[in-house]
């Protein structure tokens, strides 16, 4: 059985945020996504504690605090460095990848092109991780 997941989505552009949800949406699923345009909002909505996400898909490339500086701050947290951190990235650079998974997260994801190969693999990241055992806060 699948269950809903709390989501933050961290990704400044909003064609790439509109794109997600409506996938989310497409597919049917009942996850809750909370949205931030960028590092700080998002380390804001963490600290505010109202909605501890399941998961945190984030891109590399933001204004304010890239992908790699908040990775770096959340995993020195005790309770956030739980969250498993998902990079969904047009980045294949291979020294970005490598600083990621050093840093420790969950996966790393290529956007592709092609909407339906998009779709894809949201579905099957999001299929995986609903019935994955996550740690509550």
């Amino acid at each position: 059985m699948t269950k809903s997941l709390n989501i933050l989505l961290i990704e400044d552009d909003a064609i790439e945020v509109m794109k997600f949800n409506r996938v989310v949406k497409t597919l049917g699923l009942n996850h809750k996504i909370i949205e931030a345009n960028n590092g700080e909002e998002a380390l804001t909505i963490l600290k505010e504690k109202e909605i501890i996400p399941d998961i945190i898909l984030l891109d590399l490339n933001m204004p304010k605090l890239n992908g790699i500086e908040f990775l770096t701050i959340i995993k020195k947290d005790e309770i956030l460095k739980y969250i498993p951190a998902i990079i969904l990235t047009t980045s294949s650079n291979h020294k970005d990848m490598l600083e990621c998974y050093k840093i420790g997260i969950a996966g790393y994801v290529l956007k592709p092109l092609k909407y339906e190969d998009y779709m894809e693999r949201i579905k099957r990241m999001l299929d995986y991780w609903s019935i994955t055992e996550l740690i509550s806060q």
